[in-house]
């Protein structure tokens, strides 16, 4: 498959062709989207992604490290907007550590289980945190132009309740979350895919399985995973039903 022209083509983007086809699925495609909101988007890799299978999509990105929102911006189609913020349940300044690998980046502190899981973090989090925006995505939803059908990726680190809990009401209007859950904790104090799930399911969502799984890679525990979530009301090509 490597040699595969379209395989060649997102290799250049920056895609690997598994993420690409494991995406791009006939159900979501005919679910017409519109809007991606894109939290945790660190240097754009799934903005990068997403665009190449929803191309008409406009994409609003979320990061809160400074050099990766700059690499960020790079990456965004024109259409598309970035914010050097975090998004939790308030609008404030919170403490943010910055880890070895920015992706595994969080305001919660990493355990000695993300180091086994993920050994690109060995070297772990700065002692000293840096100083982050965070806003509830309700308050900037209401400034941006947002065309439904959208779809939510949650890349926050722990973080998933606090989002969620600022997001209510723009909740309503998405049809598809897809938002990585821990199983086991990496992080201290964070929720895990139950909690996820009963949060997710009062708001009128259902679990429609993994995207990918991450395992230990010592004794094979699923730790994380990238997980579906669609509205329970909506069906192919956005049809309802009622």
């Amino acid at each position: 498959m490597a040699r595969h022209p379209e395989a060649i083509r997102l290799r250049r983007l920056g895609i690997k062709y598994e993420h690409y086809r494991e995406l791009r699925q006939p159900w979501l495609l005919e679910m017409n989207i519109a809007t991606i909101l894109d939290v945790g988007a660190n240097i754009g890799q799934f903005a990068t992604l997403a665009h190449a299978v929803f191309p008409s999509a406009r994409i609003f990105s979320f990061e809160p490290l400074t050099d990766c929102f700059e690499q960020l911006k790079l990456r965004l189609p024109e259409n598309s907007r970035a914010f050097n913020m975090a998004l939790g349940d308030r609008n404030a300044e919170i403490d943010f550590y910055r880890a070895s690998s920015s992706p595994s980046s969080s305001c919660l502190r990493m355990n000695s289980l993300h180091i086994e899981t993920f050994p690109e973090t060995r070297d772990g989090q700065e002692a000293m945190p840096v100083r982050v925006k965070v806003c509830k995505l309700d308050e900037i939803a209401g400034e941006l132009e947002l065309a439904d059908n959208i779809l939510l990726k949650l890349d926050v680190q722990g973080y998933e309740d606090k989002v969620i809990a600022g997001g209510t009401e723009t909740l309503k209007r998405v049809g598809v979350v897809i938002i990585e859950t821990s199983f086991l904790p990496i992080y201290d104090g964070q929720v895990l895919f139950e909690d996820v799930h009963e949060l997710l399911l009062a708001a009128g969502f259902v679990f429609q399985g993994n995207l990918n799984q991450q395992f230990h890679p010592v004794d094979g525990r699923i730790v994380v995973a990238d997980s579906i979530f669609v509205r329970r009301n909506v069906t192919r090509g956005n049809r309802r039903d009622l």
